[in-house]
């Protein structure tokens, strides 16, 4: 049971590769969510400023996590 208790370094590495795929993911999704709004003849401006801001503090996350 001792060995349980061991750090694993392999794990973390796991964990925070998993993290940064889903922030990927996220990140994506909020790029094609802006292409379609832009492309929308009326575009809402409030709403594409938004999803920018997201996008940008999950690229600045992704950054912070290499």
């Amino acid at each position: 049971m001792i060995y349980s208790f061991i750090h694993c370094p392999r794990k973390e590495n796991v964990m925070e590769n998993s993290h940064i795929s889903a922030l990927s993911a996220k990140h994506a999704g909020l790029e094609a969510r802006i292409k379609a709004e832009t492309s929308r003849p009326m575009p809402d401006a409030i709403l594409v400023a938004s999803l920018k801001k997201q996008k940008l503090r999950l690229k600045e996350e992704m950054e912070a996590q290499h």
